[in-house]
């Protein structure tokens, strides 16, 4: 169980952003109630908090959180407004033939058997990811994700539309794992939010926020 000191990126009367790791759901998991998710970690020592974006739960890396009520609204208008600037890294599997790419495919959440995020030109959701080659590497690529919109799923879906599913994300298309899944307990996706910036709900400071790579994915890439 991660403690939760370790977690926090800026924590002050308003404003929560931590650093989530894999594994761990944001919110109770809907089969099993008694399994620890972040908030029940994090409620002991900051106590009552309000959700303004979730990450999946095997995705890693930097997370906002609001302590009151109006610094949830403060919050929940930005993100509704596209106000607030997301940058993911991804580590897919393949190497891609261009070095920068926009994918702008709509959405439909939950849209098959599997409960699958699909693509629906007709009745899905406008959906746009920027996305550029960071770095290449044997069999995997490490790409920058930068969504305008929010759509579940929606990095996910545009890269594996793309050809080059996310590393480990068996649900839309992935054959290999995780480079470093074999050392870790827990299942291993090949996405982390990487930074995240916005405007303090209170102060109105404009601040940006970055979370480290987890030791597994420093591991994957040699200096």
């Amino acid at each position: 169980m991660p403690d939760e000191k370790s977690l926090v990126l800026w924590v002050d009367t308003a404003l929560l952003v931590v650093n989530k790791p894999a594994g761990l759901p944001t919110l109770p998991d809907g089969y099993d109630k008694t399994a620890p998710h972040l908030i029940s970690i994090l409620k002991p020592h900051f106590g009552r908090l309000w959700i303004v974006h979730r990450l999946d739960k095997n995705t890693s890396g930097v997370l906002a959180l609001a302590r009151t009520a109006e610094a949830h609204r403060s919050l929940n208008t930005q993100f509704d407004e596209r106000q607030v600037s997301k940058v993911y890294h991804a580590l897919v599997e393949g190497s891609p033939g261009w070095e920068e790419q926009t994918v702008n495919l709509s959405l439909r959440k939950d849209g098959d058997r599997m409960h699958r995020t699909i693509l629906d030109s007709v009745s899905g959701k406008w959906a746009v990811t920027h996305v550029r080659v960071l770095r290449r590497l044997a069999g995997y690529t490490l790409l920058e994700a930068r969504p305008e919109t929010g759509r579940t799923h929606q990095i996910r879906v545009h890269l594996a539309a793309l050809g080059f599913p996310l590393a480990g994300d068996w649900l839309y298309g992935s054959k290999a794992p995780f480079p470093a899944q074999a050392e870790q307990p827990v299942e291993l996706l090949g996405l982390h939010a990487w930074s995240l910036a916005l405007q303090h709900p209170t102060t109105q400071e404009k601040l940006t926020f970055q979370a480290p790579y987890p030791e597994y994915w420093k591991s994957v890439f040699p200096t």
